[in-house]
């Protein structure tokens, strides 16, 4: 196709008619493979006669054409250079967007290896007419390896080796362009970026070079001193923040905080680091301090600066408390900066009202966005003023405490019309801000109940809304202080819920954050119990009126404190999260830039929030099978690639679906190859999740696993597995479900699965010998275990059939022996494991003689002693540890006010040597235990001395089989059938382990007697409960 025809259905595609605009796309889609047509593209995008409009259509298809199929031995990289050195191309436009994709989609594939020549064409055209052009690429080129480390980030010495020199030659000449255009601030907002992604990780050894380094800085600081120019500023705000000066005096501050942080903190640095930062703190960050003071200065003064750059300006400010030289230079200025500008930013503003009044859904997103905190000057003001009580705070904590409390006098001494609402706003800010220190501090920690009252709970009545909405926050920082009169806690915290049904949009949602405290910290539930049903009533209006995952979060925390009380509410919970939840997703799917995450995190909130009710009502089974046509959609559509990003949440849902209903339904089963198609497909990641649903199924919906062959289930697992362990290029802890499945499945359909014994087991042989992990070891010897378990004499003939019956016992004898340096066990170190072990070395001893030669018999005989020991010694002390945990919550139970500050700290997030709260955990069900034994920890390393503990409440078939008994019974079985044999083996065992074996004797005795009792203790319990 010719140039001109080409442009005529370019033009055809921007035609109003869908007919014409259908027959256009399908035009270029069907000649889009021909030879010549991205030239001819590309010739368009370039021609500056051609209509604008046309160009665009143009360079969108070469950009989808390019992402799409560009591979590293497509020809054609001529193309590209003819792009920048083009005359006509010089200036930026809207086209650039389109190509700059291109080249990151080309760069990206081919250089340096496809590409070598792209740096020298670079560096040409930056001493040449081209500059912009070799900009663009270089920032494209230097972007590559902005997140790259050690080998993989080697090409950018040489970039900035060859580029850096040129660079800082055009920087140079760009600051001393008198009265500079627009298109200057371009070019020198692309040096700088260039510069950033070439400096993120780390300092190119050019840069060590002190006069090389000197003279950027000199730059740097040039640009950050000097006043950004007047004639030509938007009036608009949101245009005039992404003027291109601005972002010049950005990139700029983001750079200089970027070196302070990262590279002139001498405590951070490794030794041949160190001299660059000490060169850095002597010569300039006492500069930069000083240009940034000065710049926050236009501010109090009523001048412009934009969000970022007073945030990041702040940031750096932030840095410098802690290091004695900056402190120092920021103490004499420090009270006209505290109070004359970081004050007033905590306060409300005429930004503020605007957003309030106009669009009080933006006002609630910006204010719980963290993305938004990073742009946020008030965020940076808070993070600032608590960075310096909590460095600093016995120069400062007591004079900004004074500022505060004359401002909370003026503000009540004032007639309502002059009451200073805004600084009581920013006071507000500032008691909620300081809420650690306040609770640690005397004489202030003794006041915040009076000071509560006085000032922050009088505010719930407040004639302005954005008063209300900051009593409420600040109310649920202090919710977990003791209260000398409870009154006082139960005044707000009716409050907080009258919040819930405020006119004002925020002051609902603040009053919904808050009331998650409160929840936490009540004690009496009767407070909040009579108003359960008005509540969720609230709740859910307000769910449908925003998204936003704190809302979740409260819930879930009602629902957690309620436990089995919410069993009446639980179906109407779940279908007005599911409801939210699909809104949540429509939103997320339609902002297609991801720009506002508000939806996805909402949506996973709803998820979270249904895992916590189902969890709450697992002693009420039959409420699931009411819940599962509500969540069945969500886990249909969402165990598909739709739901990539809330896998792990879904999957948690199908778990208890399939763990906690009566049975496992039709619909349901129907989830399982969406979750096998998943794992085979791109969710190898999710296996260990995946695992536990598909336990569920075989354990407790055996027979439909055995008997369906439409889909065959028991197909579909094989498949699935032996796909899994055959893949050379999976890692050991990649696979390390699959021999749990296996053991799932000769533990749950013993007898059943014959025809299987000896592919899996061939499967497991096979992958055990390129095995490197010993967990991974360990879970392949426990399969073959479960298989003599399953069947012992079948296995054995399978093992001497396979030719690896000696190889097999004596790697095993040799795992279960091998001991680390201090002496504990290297290998299968859980109960369950040992469990296994000594279930499948028991079953060989019921074997005859002609299988079970006399030698090898005795030497399973002294192995399955000294594990059955080793067993009863874990068991007792994993007894005695719950026993002193269960002394240690006693102890907590009655020592609940003493302990309730240092609880309410953590809870908040407030202590940075806090190793974790153990008595504020929830007791996890069943599943979550069963999930956890399903995941390695760092106990499977091989550097860590801990046994595994953590698979006591794992439910399998064998939970019933004690080990001891089976021992000792088959031993019975032995003397009884074979005699001489017996004899034999019991005189030729030394005396250690004649000892062993009377005391399993002993221990199997007291055992069953253990056993008569708790069966009677059962058989009692369930008349009673019935």
């Amino acid at each position: 196709m010719d140039l001109p025809s080409l442009a005529v259905i370019l033009r055809a595609a921007l035609s109003p008619n869908p007919d014409e605009r259908k027959a256009a796309e399908d035009s270029l889609n069907q000649f889009q493979y021909t030879p010549q047509h991205t030239v001819r593209l590309l010739q368009i995008i370039v021609d500056g006669n051609c209509d604008m409009a046309v160009r665009q259509v143009a360079s969108i298809h070469f950009k989808n054409f390019i992402a799409k199929n560009w591979s590293p031995n497509d020809p054609g990289l001529h193309l590209f250079l003819s792009i920048g050195s083009s005359r006509r191309f010089h200036k930026r436009t809207n086209l650039w967007v389109q190509l700059g994709e291109c080249l990151k989609t080309i760069i990206h594939a081919d250089y340096p290896e496809q590409w070598p020549g792209l740096l020298h064409w670079v560096k040409h055209n930056l001493q040449d007419q081209q500059v912009y052009g070799a900009l663009f690429v270089l920032r494209i080129l230097a972007r590559k390896y902005e997140f790259k480390s050690d080998d993989e980030r080697t090409p950018v010495f040489l970039i900035v080796e060859e580029t850096f020199p040129p660079l800082l030659n055009i920087f140079n000449k760009l600051i001393q362009v008198p009265n500079p255009p627009l298109d200057v601030a371009e070019l020198i907002k692309l040096i700088c970026k260039i510069f950033w992604s070439s400096i993120y990780l780390e300092i190119p050894k050019q840069l060590f070079d002190p006069n090389f380094f000197n003279a950027w800085m000199v730059l740097f600081l040039t640009v950050l001193e000097r006043p950004v120019p007047l004639e030509g500023q938007p009036a608009d705000p949101e245009q005039r923040k992404t003027w291109g000066w601005w972002k010049v005096k950005k990139w700029t501050v983001h750079i200089l905080n970027r070196l302070y942080t990262r590279f002139g903190d001498m405590r951070l640095q490794n030794p041949e680091n160190k001299v660059f930062a000490q060169m850095f703190q002597k010569n300039y960050a006492g500069k930069i301090l000083e240009c940034h003071l000065n710049l926050l200065n236009v501010i109090r003064t009523g001048g412009y600066l934009p969000d970022r750059v007073i945030n990041l300006i702040l940031q750096y400010l932030s840095n410098s408390i802690s290091k004695n030289t900056m402190y120092q230079m920021l103490q004499a200025r420090l009270d006209v900066l505290l109070f004359e500008i970081i004050f007033p930013l905590m306060c409300f503003n005429d930004n503020d009202e605007r957003l309030w009044e106009e669009d009080p859904h933006e006002y609630v997103r910006k204010g719980y966005d963290i993305i938004e905190d990073l742009y946020s000057p008030k965020t940076a003001a808070m993070d600032f003023v608590s960075e310096l009580v909590r460095k600093r705070g016995k120069d400062n904590l007591q004079k900004f405490i004074q500022f505060v409390v004359e401002i909370l006098k003026r503000y009540d001494e004032s007639p309502v019309e002059h009451k200073p609402y805004r600084q009581k706003d920013g006071a507000l800010l500032a008691i909620g801000a300081l809420c650690d220190k306040l609770k640690q501090t005397a004489p202030y920690k003794d006041e915040l109940e009076r000071m509560l009252v006085q000032h922050v709970f009088s505010e719930f009545n407040s004639p302005a809304g954005h008063l209300r909405a900051k009593a409420a926050w600040v109310a649920g920082q202090y919710a977990h202080v003791n209260f000398s009169d409870q009154n006082n806690f139960r005044k707000a915290l009716h409050s907080v819920v009258a919040g819930l049904r405020d006119p004002e949009l925020p002051v609902r949602v603040d009053s919904v954050f808050a009331l998650r405290s409160f929840v936490e910290a009540c004690k009496d539930l009767g407070e909040i119990r009579p108003i359960l049903p008005q509540l969720l009533d609230e709740f859910f209006k307000l769910m449908n009126e925003v998204e936003n995952e704190d809302l979740v979060f409260t819930l879930e925390t009602i629902v957690d404190k309620f436990g089995e009380e919410m069993a009446p509410y639980a179906f109407g919970l779940c279908q007005n999260l599911a409801a939210a939840f699909w809104k949540c997703m429509s939103t997320a799917e339609a902002d297609e830039e991801g720009d506002d995450p508000g939806g996805a995190l909402a949506a996973v909130g709803c998820l979270r929030a249904i895992s916590t009710i189902l969890e709450s009502v697992s002693s009420l089974p039959h409420l699931f099978g009411q819940i599962e046509p509500t969540l069945l959609p969500i886990m249909r559509r969402m165990l598909t690639t739709d739901g990539q990003e809330i896998f792990e949440e879904v999957l948690e849902i199908v778990s208890y679906m399939t763990f906690f209903s009566p049975t496992i339904s039709v619909e349901m089963w129907g989830l399982w190859p969406l979750m096998t198609e998943a794992l085979a497909d791109w969710a190898i990641d999710f296996f260990p999740n995946i695992l536990v649903p598909l336990d569920n199924y075989i354990s407790r919906g055996t027979d439909r696993f055995l008997t369906c062959k439409d889909p065959d289930y028991q197909q579909s697992l094989w498949n699935m597995i032996s796909s899994i362990m055959s893949d050379q290029n999976l890692e050991d802890g990649d696979i390390e479900p699959a021999p749990k499945l296996i053991e799932v499945v000769f533990q749950n359909c013993r007898g059943q699965v014959d025809h299987w014994v000896e592919p899996y087991l061939r499967i497991t042989i096979e992958r055990l010998r390129r095995t490197e992990k010993p967990y991974l070891k360990c879970l392949f010897i426990q399969v073959i275990s479960n298989a003599l378990y399953y069947n012992p004499s079948f296995t054995l003939s399978v093992l001497h059939k396979l030719g690896v019956s000696a190889e097999i016992f004596s790697l095993w004898f040799q795992m279960i022996q091998q001991v680390k340096r201090n002496g504990s066990r290297a290998n299968f170190k859980r109960e369950h494991d040992k469990k296994v072990c000594c279930l499948g070395l028991t079953s060989l001893l019921s074997l005859p003689a002609e299988q079970l030669p006399v030698e090898a018999l005795g030497r399973v005989f002294r192995v399955t002693l000294e594990l059955l020991v080793a067993y009863k010694d874990q068991l007792a002390e994993a007894a005695k540890e719950n026993e002193a945990e269960d002394l240690d919550d006693m102890d907590g139970f009655q020592s609940d006010d003493e302990d309730e500050d240092d609880n309410s700290d953590r809870e908040m997030g407030v202590d940075d040597d806090d190793e974790g709260d153990g008595a504020d955990s929830k007791h996890l069900s069943r599943l979550a235990a069963q999930a956890k034994a399903f995941r390695p920890t760092d106990e499977d390393e091989d550097d860590s001395d801990d046994d595994y503990s953590d698979d006591e409440d794992l439910q399998s078939p064998i939970d019933e089989v004690d080990p001891f008994i089976l021992f000792v019974d088959s031993i019975k079985v032995m003397q009884a059938s074979d005699p001489p044999r017996f004899q034999n083996l019991t005189q030729t065992l030394e005396f250690q382990y004649q000892a062993l074996a009377n005391g399993v004797a002993q221990h199997a005795d007291l055992r069953r007697v253990e056993i008569e009792k708790e069966k009677l203790v059962k058989a009692s319990v369930v008349p009673a409960s019935s």
